[in-house]
């Protein structure tokens, strides 16, 4: 089966409940890291995260589609899962802990998920306050470590006063051979190979570049500023 026609599939389940039970069972599979359900529950927390008007507008496809390719014909299949999304009663929170149950095992998928929602909120250029608050809360409900969030943060909106060391997960004073151990270790985990290892669709994989540019960045600076 292909990936378009395992999501397709989802939507046919979906269609019959609502998309968030569907991701309740989603999580309760064994077979369940694969790009259909990341992409799905991608899809789904972008809809919530849209203006909840009920009303799939191209603006917010086109914003989805600024940085996940998929053909024109499958263009139904994405609109689908944003009506199912919004059409269902359950709220952001509801639909972002059903994501974080999906991949509970694999936290740094979950990092790669508030990497695309990141891309998402700022596609228009502005970072809204309403959206902020919502990637705000998926990293609280995702739990994700400070220095994680920091690092999406800096990809998408500017190193800015945040700490370079913080970004790489050390502290301050940590020596030169510890923040290349980190810097090697953070160049590992968010290569584009280790990114599809973990079921991220191969579309969506460019988003480790600008991941590894705030890396590079952060680590950069900390050189700089070394006795």
């Amino acid at each position: 089966m292909s990936f378009w026609d395992k999501v397709e599939a989802g939507i046919a389940e979906a269609r019959k409940r609502t998309l968030g039970v569907f991701l309740e069972r989603l999580a309760a599979q064994k077979q369940k890291h694969n790009e259909a359900s990341f992409s799905i529950a991608l899809i789904a927390l972008s809809a919530k995260m849209a203006k909840a008007d009920g009303v799939v507008t191209d603006d917010e496809i086109a914003a989805f589609r600024d940085f996940f390719q998929f053909p024109e014909k499958e263009a139904d299949k994405v609109r689908m899962i944003y009506q199912l999304a919004q059409q269902d009663v359950a709220g952001f929170k509801e639909y972002l802990s059903r994501v974080a149950k999906i991949f509970a095992e694999a936290p740094e998928v979950l990092e790669d998920v508030l990497d695309c929602l990141f891309h998402v909120a700022v596609a228009d250029g502005v970072a809204h306050p309403r959206e902020l608050e919502f990637l705000d809360e998926a990293a609280r409900v995702f739990n994700t470590s400070a220095s994680a969030f920091h690092r999406l943060k800096a990809t998408h909106l500017g190193l800015g006063e945040d700490d370079p060391y913080l970004i790489l997960g050390i502290t301050p004073g940590a020596s030169a051979a510890e923040i290349k151990a980190a810097f090697r270790e953070l160049a590992r985990d968010h290569h584009p190979d280790a990114l599809t290892a973990r079921g991220v669709p191969q579309d969506l994989v460019k988003i480790a570049e600008g991941r590894m540019a705030a890396i590079n960045t952060a680590y950069e600076r900390i050189l700089t500023e070394l006795p």
